[in-house]
C-alpha cells in the first residue's frame, strides 16, 4: 500500500442549535469561547469524533483489524477488554513493546496513531517513567523512562464560530436527592446546563505527505477520514448535544497534484468564506479544484 501522493487540505462547516458542542470544564461546562466570544470546539474534540466514526465504520463492516484499529478508544466505545492505553499498547505489540521498532509497528497496528500521531511514554527495565533507579554504588541514575513520539501528517485545527454566539444559561433540579437520607434536599439537586443558541462554525486540517512516509498514511486512510468527516455528528448525541442539534453543512476537499502542494495550506484555507447561515463561497486557486461534499 502506497504512502499518501498528495497534499490535501479540507474544511468542514457545521451548525449548533440548542446545544452545547464543546463545554469547558473549568468554567463550569460552558461552551467554550476565545476572548472575543467567538465559540470554539477543541481539535481534540474533533479528532475525538473522527476516531469514533472510524471505529464505528470499521466495525459495522466487519474490518475492526490490524491497520484499521484505533488506538485511542473512549471509555464507552472501545471495542476490547483494555481498560488503558498501556494495557492497549502491552496487549496488542507484546514482546515487542518498547523495543526498536514500536514506532513502525504502532503505525502498522492502528489508524489513529499512522494519522494523528502519539506519544508512548513507556518503562524501561521494569521501573516506571520518573522512577529513580540505584546503580551498583547505590547513586541514582535519574529518570530511566524511555518516550517515543510519532509525528502524524493529519492536523486539524479548532473550530471557531463565523459570529459571536449567544448563550443560554438554565437553572435546572433534580427531582432526587443525590446523597442524604432522602427527608430533604441536599445542595446537589440544584444545577446549570448551558447551550448555544444558534451557531455556525468552522474547522481546517490538512494530511502532509511527507509526514505520511514516516508512519505510512496511505490515500486509502486519507479517503477513510474524507467518508466519515460529512457524518461527523452521528451517534454523537447525548443531553448536552441531542440527536440533530449538531450538523456538518458541508466539508470542502482540496487534494493538490504534488506532495509539495500547488498553494500554501494558509492561502488554501483562505479561499473559504463561510457566511453566517452556512453559505459559502470560494476563491478560485488556478489548477487546484476543490470538492464540495454535503453534509450527511
Amino acid at each position: 500500500m502506497t504512502t499518501l501522493q498528495n497534499k490535501i487540505d479540507f474544511a468542514v462547516i457545521f451548525s449548533v442549535a440548542n446545544a452545547n458542542p464543546n463545554g469547558d470544564p473549568l468554567n463550569g461546562n460552558r461552551p467554550r469561547t476565545d476572548y472575543s466570544n467567538f465559540g470554539e470546539v477543541t481539535d481534540v474534540a474533533i479528532k475525538r469524533k473522527i476516531r469514533d466514526r472510524l471505529l464505528e465504520s470499521w466495525v459495522a463492516n466487519g474490518r475492526q483489524e490490524d491497520g484499521n484499529k484505533i488506538y485511542v478508544q473512549s471509555d464507552d466505545r472501545r471495542t476490547d477488554e483494555c481498560r488503558s492505553l498501556r494495557e492497549r499498547f502491552e496487549s496488542e505489540l507484546g514482546k515487542d513493546a518498547g523495543g526498536p521498532k514500536t514506532a513502525e509497528l504502532a503505525c502498522q497496528k492502528w489508524m489513529d496513531v499512522r494519522a494523528f500521531g502519539q506519544l508512548f511514554a513507556l518503562k524501561a527495565g521494569g521501573t516506571k517513567k520518573g522512577a529513580k533507579k540505584a546503580d551498583d554504588d547505590g547513586e541514582s541514575q535519574g529518570d530511566t523512562g524511555v518516550s517515543i513520539g510519532i509525528r502524524g501528517p493529519v492536523t486539524v485545527q479548532s473550530a471557531f464560530s463565523v459570529e459571536p454566539i449567544d448563550v443560554s444559561s438554565t437553572q435546572i433540579t433534580k427531582s432526587v436527592s443525590g446523597e442524604g437520607d432522602g427527608t430533604k434536599r441536599g445542595s446537589d439537586t440544584m444545577g446549570m446546563k448551558h447551550r448555544v443558541d444558534k451557531g455556525v462554525y468552522k474547522f481546517f486540517g490538512s494530511m502532509n505527505p511527507q509526514l505520511a512516509e514516516k508512519t505510512r498514511f496511505a490515500d486509502a486512510d486519507a479517503d477513510a477520514i474524507k467518508a466519515v468527516l460529512p457524518r461527523l455528528f452521528e451517534n454523537d448525541e447525548s443531553s448536552a448535544r441531542p440527536a440533530g442539534s449538531m450538523q456538518v453543512l458541508a466539508v470542502i476537499w482540496w487534494k493538490h497534484n504534488c506532495k509539495s502542494g500547488q498553494y500554501s495550506s494558509a492561502r488554501v484555507h483562505g479561499s473559504l468564506t463561510v457566511n453566517p447561515d452556512g453559505s459559502y463561497a470560494l476563491d478560485a486557486l488556478q489548477g487546484l479544484e476543490p470538492e464540495c461534499i454535503p453534509g450527511f
